[in-house]
C-alpha cells in the first residue's frame, strides 16, 4: 500500500520542507520509514512508523505507555547531566497534541531520529553485546522508581510461562496434525520442567520480586550503539513495555546473545551456551543497573535466563504441534529446529547454573566494593 507521506508528515509538529520518506530498518511488526525535511538550510531526520494495530489493538494506550516511560526516563537523564534527545526516544506529537495520527484506517507516529548510532542484528563483536547490556541495565536503572503497576499491557500474559505451559498442553491434547508422535523427546523435555514455569510469576504476585518496567524484547537490534566508540546510545522499540520482572529482560538477552548458533540452526552440534558471553553481558548489565537491583532479583537472574529460553522453545514447539500458525516458517520442521536449539541451550544452562550464579555474585560484589 502506498501512503501520502507529505500529507502524513504535515499532521505532526515538524517544521521544515518535506523532502522524502523511504523504508528504513529491518523491523517486522511495524512499517518503519526515514522521513527527511529541510529546515534553515539543513536536513533534519525523523523516524515515521505505521503502527501494527492488528497486533497492538489499543494504540492510544500503547502510546500513553511510551510517553509516560520516555518522559520519566528523560527527567532522570537530565538529572544525571545526560543528553535526553540522544539517550531516550523522543515522541513528536501530532498537530492536535496526540502522540499519534490516525487517518481513519492506520495509526502513525514520529520519533526524532538519533544520529550517529546504529543497531546490529547479531552478536558479531562482544563489545556490542556488552554495550547492549549496559543499555538495558541503564534502561532498568532509569526506570527503577517508576511505578509500573498501572502500565497498560499491550500483550497480556506475554511472559506468563505457566500460561504458556497450559497453551502447550492444550496443543498437545489437540494434536491436530498428529505431529506429537514425532517429537516425544521434546514433549518430555517440556513436561519435565513444569515446576519452573511459575517461579517468577509467583514471586511477583507475592511481592518478593519487585514489579518494574520491562522492555520484553531485549535483543541486540533494539539498542542503538555508537559505531565509532562501541558505546551504547539508547534503547529503542518500546511497544512491548509492560509491568514485570527485570529477570525477564535479562533472561531474554542471554537467550538471544549467548548462543553459539542461529536460533533455527538444524545442526545441534553447533549450538552451545557461551559462558564467557554470559559473564560479559552480566558485567555490563549489573554495572549499569547499579545498586537498584534487589537481592531476590540477583538470585533469579540465572533462573530468568533458563526460563525465557525454555519458554521460547516451548512456544516454538506449541506452534509446530498446531501446524505452524504463529511463527513464520521457511521450511518443513522450521519451528521444530527452533525449539530444539532452545532446549539445547536450556540443558547447557542447567549444567552451568552454579557457574552463572557465581559470576552474578562475584560481579555484584565487585560493584558494591567499587561504589562503596
Amino acid at each position: 500500500m502506498t501512503y501520502d507521506f507529505a500529507h502524513i508528515s504535515a499532521q505532526f509538529q515538524i517544521e521544515g520542507e518535506y523532502l522524502d520518506c523511504l523504508p528504513y530498518g529491518e523491523g517486522h511488526i511495524n512499517q518503519t520509514f526515514l522521513l527527511r525535511v529541510r529546515r534553515d538550510g539543513a536536513e533534519k531526520r525523523y523516524i515515521l512508523q505505521r503502527i501494527n494495530s492488528t497486533l497492538f489493538q489499543d494504540v492510544p494506550r500503547l502510546m500513553e505507555n511510551i510517553l509516560r516511560v520516555t518522559s520519566f526516563a528523560r527527567d532522570e537523564v537530565i538529572r544525571r547531566g545526560g543528553d535526553p534527545l540522544r539517550e531516550t526516544m523522543t515522541v513528536i506529537p501530532a498537530r492536535d497534541g496526540k502522540p499519534y495520527y490516525f487517518d481513519g484506517n492506520d495509526y502513525f507516529r514520529v520519533y526524532l531520529f538519533i544520529e550517529d548510532a546504529v543497531s546490529f542484528q547479531t552478536v558479531e563483536d562482544p563489545r556490542y553485546f556488552y554495550a547492549s547490556a549496559v543499555a538495558f541495565g541503564k534502561f532498568a536503572m532509569l526506570l527503577a522508581n517508576f511505578d509500573a503497576h498501572d502500565l497498560y499491557e499491550p500483550l497480556p500474559d506475554f511472559h506468563n510461562t505457566a500460561k504458556r505451559f497450559r497453551d502447550f498442553t492444550d496443543a498437545l491434547a489437540r494434536d491436530p496434525l498428529g505431529r506429537a508422535k514425532e517429537v516425544q523427546a521434546e514433549i518430555e523435555f517440556v513436561l519435565a520442567r513444569e515446576a519452573m514455569t511459575s517461579k517468577i510469576t509467583s514471586l511477583l504476585a507475592l511481592g518478593d520480586l519487585p514489579t518494574k518496567v520491562t522492555h520484553n524484547d531485549t535483543k541486540l537490534n533494539n539498542v542503538l550503539i555508537d559505531p565509532k566508540t562501541a558505546e551504547p546510545v539508547a534503547v529503542i522499540d518500546l511497544d512491548t513495555i509492560m509491568p514485570g520482572s527485570i529477570c525477564y529482560d535479562f533472561g531474554d538477552s542471554i537467550r538471544f546473545g549467548c548462543s553459539t548458533a542461529a536460533e533455527d540452526e538444524p545442526n545441534l552440534e553447533k549450538v552451545h551456551f557461551d559462558t564467557d558471553l554470559f559473564r560479559t553481558y552480566t558485567e555490563g548489565y549489573l554495572w549499569a543497573l547499579g545498586v537498584s537491583v534487589t537481592e531476590t532479583e540477583l538470585e533469579h537472574l540465572s533462573v530468568g535466563a533458563k526460563m525465557m529460553t525454555y519458554e521460547c522453545g516451548m512456544r516454538f514447539l506449541t506452534d509446530y504441534l498446531l501446524g505452524d500458525t504463529y511463527f513464520r516458517v521457511k521450511r518443513p520442521g522450521h519451528n521444530l529446529d527452533r525449539a530444539r536449539t532452545q532446549f539445547r541451550l536450556v540443558s547447557e544452562m542447567e549444567q552451568a547454573t552454579a557457574q552463572m550464579d557465581h559470576a552474578v555474585r562475584e560481579i555484584y560484589a565487585q560493584l558494591r566494593h567499587t561504589k562503596a
